[in-house]
């Protein structure tokens, strides 16, 4: 090869890189304005509602107070959340609401006061009285003169009133004050409970004085949280998981000796392992899930049976890698001792293969803890199925974000546990890193 010929080899070779160079992030930037025109990025601002998304927030860390009254009747109803479980008994109300023979004045602070009655009415500072008669005819609202604020939605039939302080909605059947406060309410005791509002020394005191039964029975059967169910649905959560890991794990083993090469020298035997491998791990644990609720039905244990199926195909693909790469020397040695084929498996492949196993199973354990979540919102079983609930009724954001807490403390803790059997059971040494 003569020296032009050289050159015009690199210099071709140079081009061609030269323009690989370029033309991979051409490729990359019109995939990304595919991406931005096909899912319309730009209407996205339009979209997006600010409101209700201050609204989702405030809810996960605060709650609200339902103060409802009935035009038709008179009748006064104060819950928390709306909800007959954490309705106030009859003649009994929150320190800001202050109950009349004829009218009852809600205080919702700053200035912001609201009386219900026959004429209800709702002092602004800044702006002025609001008042309305509802009635047959309508809601009959009367507001300071001037163009209606931003925060006032008003119909014949219908008012709602959105201030920073609270929220008044007017109709011909009833009037309800929304008031928001800090915190989780009723999250330990419900309001028919003898421990409700009690501080936590008295209540110490209480448990040490032997009410620590009556207590703990309060707390789980709180019928606004439901802490005992929630425990109960964590717990079918883990054992989704730990059934799931442990068994695909047990039943991949063997299998994997199958798909093994140096393990199993007929052909026909490894490719049929490794294809069944290869079809449970193809198939998403999700997609196992849908097929076996229409099966077995919904339940823990047909989400446990996903979480097999599709692990046993990674498990056996993992094992039988392992196996194949196993030091023939220990086998040999084992072997040397007349030991039979079980003992030359037990003594000279298990030792190398166990590292490997642990690991990979405990890996598996703490993410399928994570997937079990998921997987119950289809089966209809652990934490996933509370969560589910919760998010499907559109107002118990507070109760999503509690069960997003729990779900994060226990993979913290199956992290912490995996980590913890790593170090013991491989290294042999709990306190070395």
């Amino acid at each position: 090869m003569t020296a032009t010929t050289l050159q015009m080899n690199t210099v071709a070779q140079f081009s061609r890189k030269k323009r690989m160079t370029m033309a991979v992030p051409l490729v990359i930037l019109a995939y990304l304005a595919y991406i931005f025109v096909s899912f319309d990025v730009a209407g996205l601002g339009e979209r997006m509602n600010i409101n209700n998304a201050r609204t989702l927030v405030s809810d996960t860390y605060s709650y609200k107070t339902h103060v409802t009254q009935n035009n038709r009747n008179g009748g006064l109803s104060i819950s928390i959340e709306g909800e007959s479980k954490g309705a106030y008994p009859n003649g009994t109300a929150p320190d800001w609401v202050t109950l009349g023979q004829d009218s009852t004045l809600v205080d919702l602070g700053k200035g912001h006061l609201i009386t219900l009655g026959a004429q209800v009415s709702y002092d602004i500072p800044g702006y002025g009285l609001i008042t309305a008669r509802p009635d047959g005819t309508g809601v009959n609202a009367v507001f300071p003169a001037g163009e209606l604020p931003s925060y006032i939605n008003a119909s014949k039939n219908r008012v709602m009133i959105n201030t920073e302080a609270g929220r008044l909605t007017i109709t011909r059947a009833r009037a309800e004050v929304f008031k928001y406060s800090l915190g989780w309410e009723l999250f330990f005791f419900t309001l028919d409970s003898p421990y409700h509002g009690m501080g936590p020394i008295k209540l110490l005191s209480s448990a040490f004085s032997g009410e620590a039964g009556a207590i703990w029975n309060d707390f789980t059967n709180n019928k606004m949280w439901r802490h005992g169910d929630v425990m109960w649905a964590l717990l079918e959560t883990l054992l989704m998981a730990f059934l799931g890991t442990f068994g695909a794990a047990i039943i991949a083993l063997p299998l994997a000796f199958l798909a093994a090469r140096n393990f199993t020298p007929l052909g026909i035997f490894r490719f049929a392992a490794r294809r069944l491998f290869d079809f449970l791990r193809g198939v998403d644990g999700l997609i196992w899930t849908i097929v076996l609720s229409r099966a077995f039905g919904p339940g823990p244990l047909t989400g446990a049976l996903a979480i097999l199926l599709t692990d046993t195909g990674s498990f056996g693909k993992m094992f039988s890698e392992a196996l194949e790469n196993v030091d023939d020397k220990q086998i040999e040695g084992i072997t040397a001792t007349g030991a039979k084929p079980l003992q030359r498996y037990r003594f000279g492949v298990m030792p190398q293969l166990m590292p490997v196993l642990l690991s990979q199973v405990l890996y598996y354990l703490e993410s399928n803890t994570r997937s079990a979540t998921i997987i119950g919102t289809i089966t209809g079983g652990g934490i996933g199925l509370l969560l589910t609930q919760a998010i499907a009724t559109q107002k118990d954001w507070e109760e999503v974000t509690y069960y997003i807490v729990l779900i994060i403390l226990l993979v913290m803790a199956m992290d912490t546990l995996s980590g913890w059997l790593r170090r013991k059971l491989i290294k042999g040494d709990e306190g070395r890193h």
